[in-house]
């Protein structure tokens, strides 16, 4: 133990220097001794008391809609496209061939123009509707595969069907004309898109009937141009217009462009429907001449595309598109990368159903309350009769073929 001494000076210059004796202080232990792990103490939050971190949903599986506001008839029928896929590809890719058959291992590849899953195989498509495919060993002992007798009778109907109606579809291909902004659109886009506007699958063989319509102009790179020849002042009527004319407050309520104003107002719900109605009306014709002159960013363009939407769906034949089939005209109808965002902002017209990635629009005054759509063409009846014999294991008794 150590004593410490303490010398200490008096303010007093007379005072002589004192001594003061302290308490013993323990001595220092040895440096050495000082060094010891410190593993022991806990510098980072416990697992068990962390968040756990929400792996943010891909667009390829996140619905468009939340829970509470899904419609479960629209939903589904986008899910009902989904697993007829292949049917209806593969309807449309067999036709084609001049037998409707093709060799099984070849078939295997042709997942995307067929319509299965990529890594799976063919033969578990086909088994999911045995009433209108099958297999068969051919004589080179090679397995075919194409339709059965009963698809090549529903076949026969659907030609009759098209052959009925194939003004009506050259009219709506006069539309879409009369629609983009030159006045001519690629044929190959117009074949992507034929089955949402019921247009045969030779439509570009049957344009050469009708050049008091259509010219074909081929191009430098060899696509082929459909251009419109004459313009029909009777078909520039949109469907909004002619609703307009039979109910005009319920097409004023179709489509909503908020006014922005301040609170201070305090406008009450007629109030601010009428300010709204500044913004809203009057509406741009998608037959309109000046659409293409107008800016891009402006509130009469935004105007003008959602009208040219509405009358796309309008000429299709349940009344929906999805994205893919919007995309495709994307140039002729002036449509913007913001098209997904349009939409959203108009809920009392249009329904997005879907996920974010693949997402299919609705026309939601087309249906009623149950999710049936309201004025059925007759190539709808036809597609809902082959969906339900595609369901089918067995031919049920009493269901069968219209009578011709």
């Amino acid at each position: 133990m150590a004593w410490r001494l303490i010398l200490t000076r008096s303010n007093n210059p007379n005072s002589t220097l004192t001594e003061t004796l302290t308490l013993p202080l323990p001595s220092l232990p040895n440096p050495s001794f000082l060094s010891f792990s410190t593993s022991f103490l806990i510098t980072k939050t416990p697992k068990h008391f962390k968040k756990r971190k929400r792996n943010k949903q891909s667009p390829r599986t996140k619905h468009v809609q939340s829970q509470p506001n899904l419609v479960p008839h629209f939903e589904h029928i986008v899910e009902r496209d989904s697993f007829f896929r292949f049917l209806t590809k593969s309807k449309s890719f067999l036709s084609t061939h001049p037998e409707h058959i093709l060799r099984l291992d070849d078939a295997g590849k042709l997942h995307r123009e067929l319509g299965f899953p990529r890594g799976r195989k063919i033969s578990r498509s086909i088994l999911r509707h045995p009433l209108l495919f099958q297999t068969y060993r051919h004589s080179d002992s090679k397995m075919w595969f194409g339709f059965t007798d009963l698809m090549e009778d529903l076949l026969a109907e659907e030609r009759a069907i098209e052959d009925s109606l194939e003004s009506n579809r050259i009219d709506t291909v006069r539309k879409l004309l009369m629609m983009s902004t030159n006045k001519r659109i690629p044929l190959s886009k117009i074949h992507h898109c034929r089955q949402i506007f019921g247009i045969p699958d030779d439509f570009r063989d049957r344009v050469i009937k009708y050049p008091n319509y259509f010219r074909v102009v081929v191009e430098g790179d060899g696509k082929r141009v459909l251009e419109l020849v004459n313009w029909d002042p009777s078909l520039a009527v949109s469907a909004l217009e002619m609703e307009f004319m039979v109910d005009e407050d319920k097409a004023k309520r179709a489509f909503k462009f908020p006014m922005k104003h301040g609170k201070d107002l305090d406008l009450d719900f007629d109030d601010t429907r009428k300010l709204n109605l500044l913004n809203t009306l009057p509406l741009v014709s998608p037959y309109s001449e000046v659409a293409s002159k107008l800016d891009v960013w402006t509130l009469e363009a935004e105007k003008y595309r959602v009208g040219v939407l509405h009358e796309f769906l309008s000429l299709t034949l349940e009344k929906r598109a999805s994205i893919h089939h919007i995309v495709e005209f994307k140039e002729e109808f002036c449509l913007t990368k913001h098209t997904y965002q349009m939409l959203l902002k108009q809920p009392r017209t249009f329904y997005l159903a879907g996920t974010e990635m693949n997402w299919v629009v609705f026309l939601k005054d087309a249906y009623d309350e149950n999710g049936v759509l309201i004025n059925k063409d007759p190539q709808v009846v036809f597609n809902e009769k082959l969906y339900r014999f595609a369901e089918m294991r067995e031919l049920e008794p009493g269901f069968g073929l219209e009578k011709k």
